[in-house]
This record gives C-alpha cells, sequence and structure tokens, in this order.
C-alpha cells in the first residue's frame, strides 16, 4: 500500500471551503430539522484507504479503495459516523457537481461520499485486461460493490444523468441496500430491446450524439475533441446555466482519464445494441429488461430548463411503488441540476430520508 500523500490546498480552495461553509451555516436553519443517527455499519480497515495526490476539492484529498474491479478514487466529507449518502455523477461531468450539496448535507449530520465512476478522474481498473465495459448494469455494481468496500450497508443514493440510472438500478435490484434515492429526470432504466425501437424525429434528435458514437468517426471525433465536446453538451443540456470557464475546467480534467472514451462509446452503442455486454451481468441485464419497480422511498427532480433528453414525468410515476415524490426545480435549472440548484437537491436528499 502506498503511503498516504496530502494535496496542498490552494488559495482558491481556501476560499471554496469558506464560501461552502458559510452557504451550509444559512441553510441549516431553513431546511427541516434532522436527527443525524449512527450508521449501524462496521467501518472498514483504514489501511485499505489511501489518498490521492491529483486533485483540489473543497474536501480535503481525495481518496482511494479497491471495490469490485476498480480502484476508486472519492471524497467524503461529514461525520465518519454519520448516517451515509452516495452521490453519483453523471457524463460528462464529474463529482464536482455537489461541491456546494455536500456540505449542506454534511452540516446535518450526513457522511457524504462522491465516488468517480469508471473512466473519470482518478478511478481505475486493477487489471489492463478488464473490458472498458460501460453497460449500465456493470456501473451500478461498481455502487454496490463501493459499498461492500467501505462495509456500508445503506445508504441515500442520489445522481442524475448516467449516476441516476446507477442509482435507480441499485434501487431497483438491491432495495435493501437503499434508504432512500434521489433521481434527476426520474426513472432512467432502459434495455437493448427498448433501445432499438424508433422515436419520434424530434425525440431523436437530441439523442445525435449516440448516433455519432455508433460510428468510428464519432469515437475518433470524441477521442479527439473532447473537452469541446463535453462543453458544448453542457450548454445543449443547461441552456441557461452559465457557467465559467473555471467551473467547466475544473470538471473536464475527469474526462482525461485514459478509459473515458473507451466506457462513454460502449455505454452508448450498448443501448443501441451495436455491442454485447459481459457475461457477468447477464442476469442483471435479464431483470431490468422487465423494467422493475423502484419500491424504496424516492424523490425525483427535473429542472425547468432541461435541455437533456428526459422522459415525462407522469410517464414514470408508476414505476415507484413506495413514497414517491416528483418535483419541479423551477428558475432556469437545467440538467446538472444539483451544481445549479443544489440547495433543491440537498433539500430532495433530506427530504427522501425522512418520507
Amino acid at each position: 500500500m502506498k503511503m498516504a500523500k496530502q494535496i496542498s490546498k490552494s488559495g482558491k480552495a481556501r476560499r471554496h471551503v469558506v464560501e461552502s461553509s458559510i452557504l451550509a451555516f444559512s441553510l441549516i436553519t431553513a431546511l427541516s430539522a434532522v436527527h443525524a443517527q449512527p450508521s449501524p455499519a462496521a467501518q472498514p480497515d483504514a489501511a485499505r484507504i489511501s489518498t490521492i495526490t491529483q486533485a483540489s476539492l473543497p474536501f480535503g484529498p481525495l481518496k482511494r479503495i479497491e471495490a469490485g474491479v476498480l480502484s476508486v478514487a472519492y471524497a467524503e466529507t461529514g461525520p465518519a459516523d454519520g448516517p451515509a449518502v452516495i452521490l453519483l455523477h453523471g457524463w460528462p461531468y464529474d463529482i464536482h457537481s455537489y461541491d456546494q450539496v455536500a456540505p449542506l448535507l454534511a452540516a446535518k449530520g450526513y457522511r457524504v461520499l462522491m465516488p468517480y465512476a469508471r473512466g473519470y478522474g482518478d478511478t481505475h481498473f486493477l487489471s489492463e485486461k478488464t473490458v472498458k465495459n460501460g453497460q449500465p448494469a456493470a456501473l451500478a455494481k461498481d455502487v454496490v460493490d463501493f459499498m461492500d468496500a467501505l462495509k456500508i450497508r445503506q445508504a441515500v443514493l442520489g445522481g442524475y444523468d448516467w449516476g441516476a440510472r446507477s442509482a435507480d438500478i441499485v434501487s431497483a435490484l438491491w432495495p435493501e441496500r437503499v434508504k432512500a434515492l434521489v433521481s434527476v429526470s426520474g426513472y432512467l432504466i432502459g434495455n437493448q430491446a427498448a433501445g432499438k425501437a424508433p422515436l419520434a424525429p424530434k425525440a431523436e434528435l437530441q439523442w445525435w450524439y449516440q448516433f455519432y458514437f455508433a460510428t468510428d468517426r464519432g469515437r475518433a471525433g470524441y477521442e479527439k475533441n473532447t473537452h469541446d465536446f463535453a462543453r458544448l453538451i453542457w450548454q445543449l443540456a443547461s441552456p441557461k446555466w452559465t457557467f465559467d470557464d473555471a467551473t467547466f475546467d475544473r470538471s473536464a480534467k475527469a474526462l482525461d482519464n485514459a478509459d473515458h472514451v473507451d466506457i462513454t462509446v460502449f455505454n452508448y452503442r450498448w443501448r443501441l445494441g451495436l455491442v454485447e455486454g459481459e457475461p457477468q451481468y447477464q442476469a442483471l441485464e435479464q431483470k431490468l429488461a422487465t423494467a422493475p419497480s423502484i419500491s424504496v422511498p424516492t424523490i425525483t427532480l427535473e429542472g425547468d430548463a432541461t435541455g437533456a433528453p428526459h422522459p415525462a414525468p407522469e410517464d414514470y410515476a408508476k414505476r415507484f411503488t413506495g413514497k414517491y415524490e416528483f418535483r419541479w426545480v423551477n428558475g432556469g435549472i437545467g440538467h446538472n441540476l444539483p451544481q445549479e440548484d443544489p440547495k433543491a437537491f440537498a433539500k430532495a436528499v433530506i427530504d427522501a430520508d425522512h418520507l
């Protein structure tokens, strides 16, 4: 095991911590009171967790733990014995989407964990021989493996985009591991058979990049222009979000992962049935193909100005069979809802935990 190293904090990072702390303090009286209960799960062997020296975050250095087929890089904040909340990022974003959400939850006593998904940041495969698989079942299983590695028996899951899909899948297939769910765009569980069905022309237009990635030219184009491509997706998915260069550049670094292009292309080609998944995930995919219901307490969210493809809330409401609530988030909020309206997302996590 490598000796742990600390990341030196820049002045900018310190200012971000102060700003986030002020924001967290100001919201404490606005959100309903939460009495945190100690987590019943045992803590993992500290020797299995190391720190990483390649990131600047408002929560201190990243941590790393081996989980399943991955060496997972993740950020953590809040009391170590607080109830666990795991926040999952989307494509092409990263864990900085939760820079302001996490302090709000930590101030309420939650232990907040934000892992980099496979193909992002400093998360890497343990073996170079592992297939660079981006199918949804694999990404969801990564979340369960992450929880197992940290000995987290149960957690509140929150996510958007790919992260919401993974959170949905874990909630559907491993409900005993999920105390509550917050999902932007609601029920995102799909399958290859459904992916082959054509949509209306206007809906197909929104998925232009999926068809682009289906070609060799598209793969080469994404590899050559990853950052420019991601910036375009950010703009299209959140047309009213005026993010600055620093905000984008901070997250775009996570896309420089050597496996990122392979994971991205595999994911979208799998959805169209152009590539086969790995055999070890076949049983999971068969369950997902039945569109399983989600019984855990859930709040789904949608921004009023999202430009990303998303199902209508009334079309998926019946998929949630437990305590359930849908919320529109107004104010020109787009697809990256946690970063665009962190107060609304944090409140949804707290409220879902108490449904």
